[in-house]
């Protein structure tokens, strides 16, 4: 009995282990910087597509969206990069994005991440830590 106890023990410390932090950077987790670049060029993809929130997009200059988004999630996957964009408040103030809009949005990036095969943890540290930013975009 107290072997079974042990090995229980045992097999959960190494799956615990093997479950932790490889020391990788949420950036290296994406794919660096190509992995990124996928996953911005699919979120526009779907974007694109979405009905519910292409309109907020229409006059967009895409390649200017493309290049701090990219920054932008580069920075927050802390990857070498220097994010030389508007700050959130500043870039979304006065659109009123509503939560239904929002959440639209965090569906595309979902997609975009699962598309480009990000790990389902790395999506989920990216997303939480996109998160924190909603009430500089949302309702503003």
């Amino acid at each position: 009995m107290i072997r079974i106890a042990c090995l229980s023990v045992y097999l959960g410390l190494v799956s615990a282990c093997m479950s932790a932090d490889s020391g990788r950077t949420l950036y290296e987790e994406l794919g660096g910087s190509s992995g990124i670049e996928e996953i911005v060029d699919r979120f526009i993809v779907e974007i694109a597509f979405d009905n519910r929130v292409f309109e907020r997009f229409a006059d967009s200059n895409v390649e200017r969206f493309r290049e701090k988004i990219t920054e932008h999630f580069c920075v927050l996957a802390n990857g070498p990069c220097v994010y030389t964009g508007d700050s959130m408040i500043d870039t979304h103030a006065g659109m009123q994005i509503s939560d239904a809009e929002f959440n639209a949005i965090v569906e595309n990036l979902i997609t975009a991440m699962d598309e480009s095969g990000s790990p389902i943890a790395a999506q989920n540290k990216l997303l939480a830590r996109l998160a924190v930013l909603k009430d500089e975009i949302a309702g503003i």
